[in-house]
């Protein structure tokens, strides 16, 4: 078990199941299964991604009555996410009492879990989860709301069914699927309905290291902050990091703690920023109703997001400084770069520097070829570019290479005739920023976008079965009135 065992969670956990029970009406399956297809079942969702997002998105489908749903996640069960793989800090960012995954399941939630895991005492004593029990939180809500999540399962390719690209709208989407378990078995075919990419925040395509970086420096000098890193092999490198982010001085803090004689943490910024412009936004009307905002709107915020980054938590910051041997310069972006094979030297507008070694924390891009799954989408979605052209002061070629989204969280093709399973691919990732917001995809948007995305699967499921509604209806035989007398001797109306 990978949750504390205590009475009081044990207890929670039949009270998920109490809850779950009595919240589930109306829980009659009601999708009609597509036929077998050589021999193989179609699922009516597959879920790429077991964690936060893609565990809520298999609790709310299920509760709607969606039975048929598959999750498949690349990663050993229990390591889901990015919690235990390249997340660094000690606490999440978001407020304690943020909810949501937990679909209005008060038992469910991360709150009442860690006052019945770690105590009310603890739960008063913190403001923010630690990220190691937000982990532990994840694991014990697939177990207490039944989730499967079949792990070790990497998607490397999707795609139309082969001989179905145009013939119809709800032909199967073809998955194959690896297992990371086994490297040399070949990939198998998983076929669905639908298919939702919970793939987080590099799911729209790869973290960035600059160009002009990864080519100036030798890889075993350089490591981008959410890949996995050898901290205890930085212990007495002079260790330079670039960015001004969490991301940036969680690594910063992490290398310190190993013992390194020196950190500079450079960014471009003439100043680190000091306000939040994500908190001012955590309100209803905006988690609900982004995507029905007007083009101009949604992209004028995430202009305003480009520009106006959120700063590193306190937390963070304070570590960091804590360390003498610590050092932050602003307005120092790398301006060039020389690996001599055993240091590498930079230059930024104000100063020059020697490091051994060199971390990026520099965010993702978006690159349809990075990722495997979305090779096939990448020549064939509608772009923001293709739809919309800002104004000149607005102008931003990054945010332009985001999907143009549907109200569901659905790709939409370019050509229509030519690509109509591009609409059956959910963008429940990063990728969704720009169409659908920049909370959509984090614990703190979820509580509006899980709603969002499934209505958007059930409502396709229902209108590709409409034509089966009234035959159903029609043939319904099932009686309700059972009357004691015979038909025969019921009163006759009066002429």
């Amino acid at each position: 078990m990978s949750w504390p065992d205590t009475p009081a969670l044990r207890a929670l956990t039949r009270q998920v199941q109490q809850e779950l029970a009595l919240l589930a009406y109306p829980d009659r399956p009601w999708v009609l299964p597509l036929p077998d297809v050589g021999g193989q079942p179609v699922h009516d969702v597959v879920i790429v991604g077991g964690g936060q997002a893609g565990l809520a998105a298999a609790l709310a489908l299920r509760r709607d009555g969606v039975q048929r749903v598959r999750v498949l996640d690349s990663q050993p069960a229990g390591r889901e996410g990015v919690w235990e793989n390249f997340a660094r800090m000690t606490h999440l960012r978001t407020p304690k009492a943020t909810v949501g995954i937990e679909g209005g399941v008060p038992s469910l939630s991360a709150p009442s879990f860690y006052q019945a895991a770690y105590g009310e005492e603890a739960w008063a004593g913190i403001d923010r989860i630690e990220r190691p029990r937000w982990m532990a939180f994840l694991r014990w809500f697939r177990h207490a709301a039944g989730l499967d999540v079949v792990n070790g399962q990497a998607v490397v390719g999707l795609g139309p069914l082969a001989g179905t690209e145009t013939s119809s709208t709800t032909a199967p989407i073809a998955l194959q699927v690896a297992d990371t378990a086994d490297p040399h078995s070949p990939p198998r075919t998983l076929l669905a309905r639908h298919v939702v990419l919970a793939t987080g925040f590099d799911g729209c395509g790869a973290w960035r290291v600059p160009a002009h970086i990864a080519q100036a420096v030798a890889p075993q000098r350089l490591n981008h902050s959410n890949e996995p890193i050898d901290f205890a092999a930085l212990a007495g490198k002079r260790v330079g990091i670039l960015g001004h982010g969490a991301s940036a001085f969680d690594n910063a803090c992490l290398v310190l703690e190993h013992g390194a004689a020196s950190v500079d943490l450079c960014f471009r910024r003439e100043r680190i920023p000091t306000i939040n412009p994500h908190r001012r936004l955590e309100f209803a009307g905006f988690l609900k109703h982004f995507f029905e905002l007007d083009d101009l709107t949604r992209w004028s915020t995430n202009r305003f997001f480009e520009v106006h980054d959120q700063p590193p938590t306190q937390n963070g910051w304070d570590r960091a400084h804590g360390f003498p041997q610590f050092r932050v310069h602003a307005a120092s972006p790398w301006l060039e770069l020389h690996d001599d094979g055993r240091q590498v030297q930079v230059r930024t507008p104000h100063a020059s520097f020697s490091f051994d070694h060199v971390i990026c924390a520099t965010g993702a891009a978006v690159d349809y070829e990075a990722r495997a799954e979305l090779r096939a989408l990448g020549p064939v979605v509608r772009r923001w570019h293709h739809v919309f052209t800002p104004p000149a002061a607005l102008r931003s070629e990054v945010l332009g290479e985001y999907p143009y989204l549907g109200p569901g969280f659905e790709y939409q093709p370019l050509d229509p005739a030519a690509h109509p399973w591009v609409k059956r691919v959910k963008a429940f990732n990063f990728s969704s920023v720009v169409s659908m917001g920049p909370h959509t995809t984090s614990a703190s948007g979820h509580k509006h976008s899980i709603p969002r995305l499934v209505a958007g699967i059930t409502g396709a499921l229902m209108q590709e079965q409409a034509g089966a509604l009234m035959p159903a209806l029609q043939a319904y035989d099932e009686a309700e009135l059972r009357p004691l007398l015979p038909a025969s001797a019921w009163p006759r109306a009066a002429a």
